[in-house]
């Protein structure tokens, strides 16, 4: 593939040196720059698409008008629209941050850019057949206002609809209260509860006959509070049931203004106030199904979400803002795609990589974080001086491409217009739909490639899918990660507000002065993803063949995680052994009341334990564990305790390759016919105390107990005795 990139400086309003940018971008088969790209250059953009025979395009234009435009000009020289990508030079760097600072900002945009086109995912689809119904809870306005397009369902909910302003011809009304809501988009249920059974045929004699305020004309129904008494014998059909009659009604989709939340997030086709012009339009684009893009993919062979009803790790349950994972069974989780709204809470999650954003995925974000980083030359070249010019202190930005980025962009406009006197340190941003996407494995690989801090620059408490400071909790266990490595504070979350950019600035420029270079040089590393294919230190410093069976993907959490502690330690000097912070690992204890009986080894969903019959120990590899919690809850003694941590001398590297540490001790118990070790002492002494007496005499030849020999031995015992009856 041929690319070319082509830079502006926006009729010069852009503050960045186009010679300068040309020259610190890499990689690219031809580079142009104009001042008026959209204009003036179109002729030149033409020319070097046909002479360079072109196929993908790198421009810096953040203004959708000229994006427009050379979209076109593309298409008339003949490559797909898509085969141009953007990066923002003015907004975000020439308008915001010194010349040096933008020029070599942008350059190192366009190669992160370039990186990370060339880890793109392709592009994939997922669909699922729904029907038109639709509940509408208490709001006859949105009833009315969806009939023309939709099989419309009001739920009256206790409310009276006789002198109801809005058209409701072509709703069907239900009366009863609303119990419960439960399924997801296309098999929604609503549960409701009336005083009224279906036989009633509203002839009014309650209505005319009961307590006043307590009955509805339309539909007829009964207050949960109206008293009884003789007015209730004058239904002629004997609908009303006090008592309360219910029923259980399916739709597609629900509109419950009333309702709380039903997730953190929002649920694909349920919908709360405020109930709004985008909302009717969203009900009506997903009548009769939905297709829409593959966000994710799964490997659920290597989930650890349990085994054997044996419950295991949940992270993307509980990272799921949208309901779209769900714990369908004790052992097991399921997701539904169609839910999924692209916000990356559950890879970011997931230790073992059963779940991945496809686009941006964790190689294309690993790619682009590199390329930000990388030196231009042999000597570190003008793109990343630590002399003090142009980005002194490397600061990569995981950036939410929400309301963050727009934020961002209505910091350089407010500049541009002189409304107010605006600079910032050039960070260098790496934009993700949300930063949820953003876990521990991110931030530990931008430090391994020589960062000096990392900012996870968010909604904060407008995020259109997690709570208020979402990244709270993962910055305080980063920045213990980190000043247990030896590198002191080296994370943190900003939530820039478009109407404040003063605070932004200022905590920005803050975490830049009080960040200390960092000791990891730039542009050594780069990843693998993972604790398999790293380039080894010594041929024992990863996992042996046959070690495990299950091989995880690439760039999931904790293989990714320990490849980037692994790069940093080779240039720190640690100020602990047991790293903390890092969810994905763990530590095992086992108590003296261990029997080793096998259910920890076969639960474990990364091959982290095994049972040594030859020597009687359990054996436990830290480097695999990812601190799923199994073990602990499904251990029969319940002598399993995990402690949080990833202890450094507990890896193969520092154990002269062997990653296989013993736990606990006991002893085999052999067989008192043939001599071959059956089973542990430990096991054979609790079955013994568990149903010693009801075997008692079973094998009257036996030399001692029938404990002491093996299956074939016993058997041929029974075989015997019944032999010789």
């Amino acid at each position: 593939m041929n690319v070319g990139s082509f830079v502006c400086s926006c009729a010069d309003t852009c503050d960045i040196d186009l010679e300068g940018v040309r020259e610190g971008i890499e990689g690219v088969d031809v580079v142009a720059s104009s001042s008026l790209l959209c204009q003036d250059g179109i002729a030149g953009v033409e020319q070097v698409i046909d002479e360079y025979d072109l196929d993908q395009l790198i421009v810096t234009c953040p203004e959708d008008i000229a994006q427009q435009k050379l979209k076109r000009v593309a298409e008339q020289q003949g490559l797909h629209p898509d085969a141009i990508s953007f990066v923002d030079q003015r907004e975000g760097a020439g308008w915001v941050h010194d010349e040096a600072g933008a020029t070599a900002k942008t350059a190192r945009m366009v190669n992160a850019r370039h990186a990370g086109l060339e880890a793109e995912s392709v592009s994939r689809s997922i669909s699922q057949e729904a029907g038109n119904s639709v509940g509408v809870v208490g709001d006859p306005e949105t009833a009315s206002a969806l009939a023309a397009d939709a099989d419309v369902t009001l739920l009256a909910d206790g409310n009276e609809y006789v002198d109801a302003a809005a058209d409701l011809a072509d709703v069907t009304i239900e009366r009863g209260r609303v119990l419960d809501v439960g399924g997801r988009y296309g098999e929604f249920t609503v549960q409701l509860e009336a005083r009224v059974t279906e036989d009633c045929i509203s002839c009014m004699k309650c209505v005319h006959d009961g307590p006043d305020g307590k009955l509805s004309r339309y539909p007829v129904d009964i207050d949960p509070d109206a008293p009884g008494g003789e007015w209730t014998d004058v239904c002629p059909t004997d609908a009303i049931d006090l008592d309360g009659t219910r029923r259980t009604l399916e739709f597609d989709q629900i509109v419950y203004p009333a309702a709380d939340r039903p997730t953190r997030g929002g649920r694909v086709g349920f919908y709360t106030a405020p109930i709004d012009a985008a909302k009717l339009s969203a009900v009506i684009s997903l009548l009769g199904g939905i297709e829409k893009p593959d966000h994710l993919d799964l490997e659920m062979d290597v989930c650890a979400a349990g085994d054997s009803s044996q419950s295991g790790c949940n992270e993307c349950v509980a990272a799921c803002p949208h309901d779209a994972v769900e714990r369908s069974r004790i052992d097991a989780v399921e997701f539904h795609k169609e839910a999924c709204q692209n916000c990356g809470a559950c890879t970011s999650a997931c230790p073992t990589g059963a779940t991945r954003l496809r686009e941006p995925s964790n190689e294309r974000l690993a790619r682009e974080v590199e390329a930000l980083l990388r030196p231009t030359d042999e000597e570190g070249g003008w793109l990343l001086n630590r002399s003090g010019s142009d980005v002194d202190s490397p600061i990569v930005a995981f950036v939410c491409s929400e309301r963050a980025d727009d934020a961002l962009a209505e910091y350089g406009r407010l500049s541009a217009a002189g409304k107010a006197e605006i600079e910032y340190p050039p960070i260098l941003p790496v934009h993700v739909t949300c930063t949820d996407t953003v876990g521990e494995a991110h931030a530990m690989h931008a430090l391994a490639c020589g960062a000096d801090g990392v900012a996870i620059v968010g909604c904060g408490g407008d995020c259109l899918h997690s709570e208020p400071d979402p990244k709270a909790d993962l910055v305080d266990r980063l920045n213990r990660a980190t000043t247990d490595l030896g590198l002191g504070k080296r994370v943190e979350f900003v939530a820039p507000d478009p109407d404040d950019h003063g605070a932004f600035v200022e905590t920005i420029s803050t975490f830049t002065v009080e960040l200390d270079r960092s000791p990891v040089p730039v542009g050594e590393h780069e990843a693998t993803g993972g604790i398999d294919s790293a380039d080894p230190r010594s041929s024992n410093s990863r996992r042996q063949p046959g070690d495990a069976d299950r091989e995880k993907p690439p760039f999931d959490s904790h293989g990714w995680t320990l490849e980037s502690v692994r790069a940093i330690v080779d240039h720190v000097e640690p100020d602990r052994e047991v790293i903390r912070g890092l969810k994905d690992f763990a530590r095992m204890d086992v108590a003296k009341g261990c029997t080793l009986t096998p259910t920890c080894s076969n639960l474990c969903p990364t091959d982290a334990i095994r049972r040594n019959e030859e020597t009687a120990t359990l054996e436990f590899n830290h480097e695999l564990c990812v601190n799923c919690g199994t073990c602990e809850e499904g251990c029969v003694e319940d002598v399993i305790t995990m402690h949080d941590g990833l202890d450094l001398s507990a890896l193969p590297e520092r154990r002269d390759g062997d990653p296989w540490i013993e736990v606990f001790e006991g002893s085999m118990r052999e067989c008192a016919n043939c001599g071959t070790p059956f089973t542990s002492e430990g096991s054979a002494e609790k079955i013994k105390a568990e149903v010693g007496d009801l075997v008692a005499g079973i094998a009257p030849t036996a030399s001692g107990s029938i404990f002491d020999y093996c299956g074939d031995c016993r058997a041929q015992l029974l075989y015997d005795r019944g032999g010789s009856e």
